[in-house]
């Protein structure tokens, strides 16, 4: 872990200098080992900052000449002088000057000439001295790019795709943003790297899928793989507007005055009835994974809900599926980055993984554990593989129990019928908190009191059959742990962590860039219960997403919830619950009429991956170990709130 501020800049200087003095005396025979680690050998304050505008080839903005965005850059001098070439890191954004980057929201600064002087974040103060370039680019339609914002589409994916090919050697670029003289990446060796997190992280999904030559790797952190999910769950609208409110939220003046018309497809593309349309084909990256060159180090929250983790999973899933070189991260918070709760462990891998993955060095990252899972604040394990290679979906049936409402879950398929009442005024945890109790709004199942651990890894599904007493209905399923923890509370408006006064520092700082920042703490809460995994859908989308029908009340309708991934250890002596309700309040919006929905317990069943499949649900439920206390109105976190639709960086 690193000093305080004070310590920090002298200790990146007396590392430097101790580098720099054992290479000079090194012997030949071990100057010619392989590094295993790039040091802080140059210089940031004498750094090269320039800036270049990449011709994207399009004219979104309809000017009548192609789009150039703005790519920042910083670079050591150092090789450059020497003839050597460098690998880029970079993050494409359109948060740089509207809204701000990471936990202390910095935004780009410039000196009289138009050259960054603050790069957001730590990537550029602590990679640059190793030996890398960073890159920060302005998506189309922001800061300083022309175009249009286009929310996921073919601008929004050139703006990062164009500067890729450019520092390739097959794109061009200019010195300006209208004339210029034209400018080549000569001091790149066209090795790239993408990493940034939420809308960034999504511009390098969508770029990786893309399959250009030279992305090496791709470090997508709270990362949306495909719009539509973003927007909606299987037709159930998540918020109460649409990527054109979006387009407007980030984009420069310049775009507000000339991008009229981009933001009507926008909002004519993405029609609030939750039908997929061919807006969200082009901006769905999963179908694309099959292109994928680059390797992937993915990082998530499991409680997101703003980029909600089904994002990851079904990209991890497809990913896979193509064996792409994959690595994870799975905390406990919710939309956070990694830099602001597990710092220094972030940053070491974070080293690691471009020094493998960009400079090629043999140290050894590739051969330890693909994950690594926060298991309760600040306590994390590792997995050989995610999810666990004897992970199995098993198939647990709802049966009736002894008060309305209150049924049980297990292996044993039940007849019988459970009803609820839509209440668009409570949410999961309302339900979760009533679970053993009767409550109009929901029906809950649970299982025995568990006489073993029992892990939850991966997604789950929910398959329902339902009558619906109105034309419209909407179907929430929560899989939930009964019983007490202390977790992170991730709806909390820092979603998991506090900010405190003090400071550390990353990397080396000049009077306009300093790479220190706010220390954080874990925020927890001691909760009854604990949610584990959601998902929501429209009924009315259940023979398809192209189009939803109106429901005939009283008519038997079968569909299937897909809920987001998670890795979660529901402990010796809790129970697992499912619950199936209506509107979750402030995840979902309410559908027009609030019906009353009847389950068909004997063709309704959730799908859950179990690591140890059958036989580790078994073990785990056929004990008599007493169940943990469980009060008629537990306690959780409160109400999630996410008023917000913004894939906020």
């Amino acid at each position: 872990m690193p000093k305080r501020t004070r310590f920090t800049l002298w200790r990146t200087f007396v590392t430097a200098a101790v580098a720099a003095l054992t290479a000079a005396l090194l012997t030949p025979a071990a100057a010619q080992a392989a590094p295993r680690e790039s040091r802080p050998v140059y210089s940031y304050a004498d750094a090269i900052r320039e800036s270049v505008w990449v011709d994207t080839g399009l004219d979104e903005d309809g000017d009548g000449r192609h789009d150039r965005v703005a790519a920042d850059i910083v670079r050591p001098s150092e090789p450059a002088r020497q003839g050597r070439k460098v690998p880029v890191i970079m993050d494409a954004s359109p948060y740089y000057s509207c809204c701000g980057r990471g936990n202390e929201s910095q935004v780009k600064t410039y000196d009289a000439q138009g050259h960054v002087v603050q790069m957001p974040l730590f990537y550029d103060n602590y990679f640059v001295p190793r030996g890398y370039a960073f890159v920060g680019v302005d998506l189309a339609g922001t800061d300083r790019s022309d175009g249009c914002v286009d929310v996921g589409g073919r601008s929004d994916i050139r703006s990062a795709k164009a500067v890729v090919d450019w520092l390739g050697g097959r794109a061009k670029a200019y010195s300006s943003r209208t004339g210029g003289t034209p400018v080549k990446a000569g001091w790149t060796d066209g090795s790239t790297g993408m990493i940034g997190k939420s809308w960034d992280a999504t511009i390098a999904n969508g770029v990786a899928a893309t399959g250009v030559k030279g992305l090496k790797t791709i470090v997508p952190i709270s990362g949306i793989s495909s719009w539509y999910d973003y927007y909606f769950a299987q037709g159930a609208p998540l918020y109460d507007g649409g990527p054109d409110e979006l387009a407007g939220y980030v984009e420069s003046d310049d775009a507000q005055a000339h991008c009229a018309a981009v933001q009507k497809e926008l909002a004519d593309g993405s029609p609030r009835s939750g039908d997929w349309t061919p807006l969200w084909t082009e901006r769905n990256y999963v179908k694309d994974a099959a292109k994928v060159r680059a390797s992937v180090f993915l990082v998530h929250g499991m409680q997101d809900l703003n980029v909600r983790t089904k994002h990851f999973g079904q990209w991890w899933d497809a990913l896979a599926k193509h064996g792409v070189e994959r690595k994870i991260w799975l905390s406990q918070t919710g939309h956070v980055d990694p830099f602001d709760y597990r710092r220094g462990a972030w940053v070491d891998t974070l080293h690691r993984w471009f020094d493998h993955e960009l400079l090629g060095y043999d140290n050894g990252i590739d051969r330890e554990p693909m994950a690594d899972i926060e298991r309760h604040p600040d306590h994390w394990v590792t997995s050989t593989s995610w999810p666990p290679r004897d992970t199995r979906s098993v198939t647990l049936h709802p049966a009736p129990g002894a008060a309305a409402g209150v049924g049980t879950l297990g292996l044993r398929q039940a007849a019988g019928t459970a009803s609820f009442t839509d209440d668009p005024a409570r949410g999961e945890t309302d339900w979760a908190a009533a679970v053993t109790t009767s409550a109009p709004e929901k029906a809950g199942f649970l299982t025995a009191p568990l006489s073993h651990d029992l892990r939850v890894s991966g997604s789950s599904r929910v398959t329902v059959t339902a009558r619906s007493s109105t034309a419209s209905a909407h179907l929430s399923a929560v899989l939930v742990d009964l019983g007490p923890d202390t977790i992170r509370d991730y709806a909390d408006a820092a979603e998991g962590i506090t900010t405190l006064a003090d400071r550390t520092c990353w990397g080396e700082s000049t009077a306009g860039d300093s790479a220190c920042f706010k220390d954080t703490r874990a925020r927890t809460a001691d909760v009854d219960f604990t949610v584990v995994s959601r998902g929501w859908a429209d009924l009315g989308h259940h023979a398809s997403l192209d189009r939803g029908t109106p429901l005939t009340p009283g008519k038997a309708y079968t569909m299937t919830l897909d809920l987001a991934a998670t890795d979660h250890v529901v402990p010796k002596g809790h129970r697992l619950a499912l619950i199936v309700a209506g509107t979750d309040k402030d995840l979902i919006d309410p559908p027009s009429t609030r019906p009353t929905l009847t389950l068909d317990l004997w063709r309704t069943s959730a799908r859950v991956p179990f690591t140890g499949g059958t036989d580790a649900f078994v073990r785990a439920t056929s004990g008599t170990t007493p169940a943990a206390p469980a009060p008629r109105h537990g306690h959780g976190v409160r109400a999630p709130e996410n008023p917000r639709h913004v894939p906020a960086g």
